[in-house]
């Protein structure tokens, strides 16, 4: 089933590489979206595809990559919109 989800990812995760390896686990659970650094420190993102991916994707967002300490995850569930093409990292 198709579903959509509006993540905030708080913590240490700006300058860990959190945008690069967020885009490469993204595509490799064959999810479309896109990433971005917020000025407030926090990392926002938008994941659209299989909700087990989704599932799949948001679990590893509580983890990150291995430089970043993910403190909290917020998650918004939204219909799916297919707007995108691929998985991209935005710039604020």
């Amino acid at each position: 089933m198709k579903s959509r989800a509006h993540v905030f990812i708080e913590g240490r995760v700006q300058g860990v590489f959190f945008r690069a390896h967020t885009k490469e686990k993204a595509e490799e659970l064959n999810l479309s979206g896109w990433v971005r650094n917020l000025p407030d420190g926090r990392v926002e993102a938008v994941f659209e595809g299989e909700k087990s991916n989704i599932e799949k994707m948001i679990a590893w967002c509580h983890v990150g990559p291995p430089l970043a300490r993910v403190e909290r995850v917020e998650v918004k569930w939204e219909e799916p919109k297919g707007e995108f093409e691929g998985f991209s990292i935005r710039y604020y």
